[in-house]
């Protein structure tokens, strides 16, 4: 089995939450991780802690239907599609939970000037159970070091 190691990028990700009954927050996080190039699509790969449980999080980059997969600490299935609502799951320590993404925007900008450079942005709602819990904006800026 061959390993991918990808280029090694710096990684500003950018995440806003406006949850259904309350008020904006936003993070900011900046982390090092792969930028791999697979069977013609591109990939984002990172680990993050959060509350002491490593996480180990793959983006699929394009502009017609993305996905966030994230495992360790908490494990998920996060689709985006434009075209239409996709079903996906969020499993932690506390249980499962089965969501949907309603994708309002899903675009990304590639800086041809360097090869593993660029700009992904996604703006979806975030439904469990059949209601909408927030309006998600995330931002994730990339480049090779």
């Amino acid at each position: 089995m061959v390993k991918e190691t990808g280029k090694t990028v710096k990684i500003k990700i950018v995440s806003s939450i406006i949850p259904t009954d309350g008020e904006l927050e936003k993070y900011e996080m900046w982390l090092e991780g792969n930028h791999i190039e697979k069977g013609g699509s591109s990939y984002l790969r990172y680990k993050e802690v959060q509350e002491d449980l490593e996480i180990q999080t793959t983006v699929k980059l394009t502009e017609n239907q993305s996905v966030i997969l994230r495992k360790g600490g908490v494990n998920m299935r996060l689709p985006l599609n434009p075209n239409r609502r996709e079903d996906g799951h969020y499993e932690s320590p506390m249980g499962s939970l089965p969501i949907t993404t309603n994708t309002h925007q899903l675009s990304l900008e590639v800086n041809k000037d360097q090869q593993a450079s660029g700009r992904f942005l996604t703006q979806y709602d975030l439904i469990i159970g059949g209601s909408s819990v927030g309006h998600y904006t995330l931002e994730i800026h990339y480049s090779e070091v």
